[in-house]
């Protein structure tokens, strides 16, 4: 129904029962009743005829204090306005995504003044990324005799897209890093480590090496002068995110991809403070986003708009095209991190075939995602039969991730076995050692 009848109706209505108290012995009586009742009926319905179009200069309009960002709760305004000569009283009633959780009342009651607006607000916390909908505004209005409530919409639906939580990527990196300085970290770096990049010339000290004595500036000046190199600052760092069927597990409510994402994103803000350029791969059986190596904050917006609705497959991921692409795409010595899980021998059997594509000229970082603690889960004495045979496959998962590791390392890549827990946080401090040590 495009009306509901107003309390001004239903008051009439009730004063018009009034007199049927007294018709028992006059018909006259009963039949004004019938008939002030279907005037008032039709009374109500012409109203309704000359004001359901809603009044020119009423218009409405929806907006974000923020952009939306997965788990965390967004204020949403909804504004009406009456450019109009008379007030305006109404009802209005947004309609938000159902998938969302809503904090707050999405509708209000109000009388507008003549050229001027209402607002009210409420809050909401998207589950997941992606993209979501929002459909038009209801307003239901007093008619102009005020004996219905017209209903109209207002303002245009919206499409929504809900991102990756910066927030949360940047608590992982203040944890991981907790007291390091990015400064302190590049020191150790340089005293340890011997850079390729030319920083600048001193003179020579016992003890310098001969291949680092620059002959033409020694016989410029007429006494031995040598180079001294840093450690390069714009390290190339690829991030290869696994979206193959592993990485659709849930854990407390979030997929491994989720977590992967999350990780990715504070990896990338602490290889842009630390003045490294981080691109990323998202694979499955084809690659299905690239974005080479950049930083900045351009470059962090394009990485958010890219996965904001990218969601792993239930198909199991080509490791050999992903790397044979990285390969083809990087030139420069990179740190190439994979982000992936690993469960049976066939799985960690590509993987390890495929790492080769990547040696010698990249360092590799295999993390492997795993559910739980498997660790924690072995250490304790079963309970009953269930329990051992659970134990048993953790047992053969565990070992059979050890191997593949040590093959990740026995082929000079770098290894590591996490859980969602811990995945950022270790990640990044991978990431400082392989800065503290050089091996780039």
């Amino acid at each position: 129904m495009r009306f509901v009848f107003s309390g001004r109706f239903y008051l009439l209505f009730a004063v018009g029962l009034v007199p049927l108290s007294m018709s028992w012995n006059i018909p006259m009586i009963r039949t004004g009743v019938l008939v002030f009742d279907i005037l008032l009926i039709a009374a109500a319905v012409a109203d309704h005829l000359m004001s359901r179009r809603l009044p020119d200069g009423v218009a409405g309009k929806r907006t974000f204090d923020r952009r939306f960002a997965i788990g965390d709760p967004t204020a949403v305004t909804v504004t009406a306005e009456n450019d109009t000569d008379r007030p305006f009283r109404c009802r209005l009633k947004d309609e938000y995504p159902s998938e969302m959780s809503i904090e707050g009342e999405r509708e209000a009651e109000t009388t507008i003044p003549p050229r001027q607006t209402a607002s009210f607000n409420y809050s909401l916390t998207p589950p997941r990324r992606g993209r979501y909908e929002f459909g038009r505004t209801a307003v239901r209005y007093l008619s102009r005799w005020g004996l219905v409530w017209c209903q109209a919409e207002l303002g245009e639906a919206q499409a929504v897209k809900v991102y990756p939580n910066m927030r949360r990527a940047r608590e992982i990196e203040l944890k991981a890093l907790g007291n390091q300085s990015f400064i302190a970290v590049q020191r150790k770096a340089v005293r340890r480590g011997e850079g390729r990049e030319f920083e600048s010339m001193r003179d020579y000290v016992l003890g310098d090496e001969l291949r680092h004595i620059s002959w033409t500036a020694t016989a410029r000046r007429s006494k031995l002068t040598t180079r001294q190199y840093q450690i390069e600052r714009d390290q190339t760092v690829i991030i290869a995110l696994d979206a193959g069927r592993l990485m659709t597990g849930r854990i407390e409510g979030e997929t491994k991809f989720d977590t992967a994402i999350h990780a990715t994103l504070a990896l990338m803000s602490a290889c842009a403070r630390a003045g490294d350029n981080a691109g990323i791969v998202v694979f499955g059986r084809r690659v299905r986003k690239y974005l080479p190596a950049k930083r900045g904050v351009e470059h962090m917006d394009s990485v958010l708009e890219a996965l904001h609705d990218m969601e792993p497959e239930l198909i199991e991921p080509s490791y050999a095209r992903a790397f044979q692409f990285i390969a083809s795409n990087l030139k420069k010595r990179a740190f190439v991190v994979i982000l992936t899980d690993l469960v049976d021998k066939d799985s960690s059997r590509e993987l390890i075939n495929s790492l080769r594509l990547l040696r010698p000229r990249h360092l590799p970082l295999v993390a492997t995602i795993g559910d739980r603690d498997l660790n924690a889960m072995v250490s304790t004495s079963p309970d009953d039969i269930r329990e051992v045979f659970r134990q048993s496959a953790a047992e053969e998962i565990i070992q059979q991730r050890e191997s593949a590791l040590l093959l990740v390392e026995s082929l000079g890549g770098l290894a590591l076995d996490v859980t969602t827990q811990t995945l950022g946080p270790r990640l990044l401090e991978s990431y400082l050692r392989v800065k503290e040590r050089g091996l780039l």
